[in-house]
């Protein structure tokens, strides 16, 4: 079923069915769209980078990573296009962090899990030790 939404570029309200944006954006990032594959489907364009596709176009870097990463273009097609890493900054065709920046958090998250081992056992080892109790022999001499 449909639902009211506002749009993410102009604000406007409308009846969100598939896309997040108003028909009347919708109709502006398609002609964007065209522009940037027009450019980059000529010969000599296509080993351009993001930046130099912002700057012969005018197209907003945001709109032509969005086109990038719903593979409405291909880097298989355009291999030096690619889109900022969301940590780094470094050029990357897919994901939202480069290899280094993924290995980086994996190894955090390892380390993490670590911590949380050694700390339930360390709990579990001052649990037993408030279990056991002592007696003393009164009557020992």
């Amino acid at each position: 079923m449909a639902d009211l939404a506002n749009c993410v570029r102009c604000g406007k309200v409308f009846v969100k069915q598939i896309r997040d944006v108003c028909r009347d954006c919708y109709k502006e990032e398609e002609a964007a769209f065209q522009i940037v594959y027009d450019f980059l489907r000529k010969q000599i364009n296509r080993e351009a980078t993001l930046i130099e596709v912002v700057e012969a176009t005018g197209v907003d870097e945001a709109l032509i990573t969005k086109f990038i990463k719903e593979n409405r273009l291909r880097t298989t097609m355009f291999p030096k296009l690619g889109y900022p890493c969301e940590k780094c900054r470094t050029p990357i065709t897919s994901g939202k962090l480069c290899m280094n920046c993924a290995e980086e958090l994996k190894h955090d998250l390892d380390r993490v899990e670590q911590l949380e081992k050694i700390t339930e056992r360390n709990k579990l080892l001052s649990d037993d030790k408030k279990q056991i109790y002592y007696t003393i022999d009164k009557h020992r001499r």
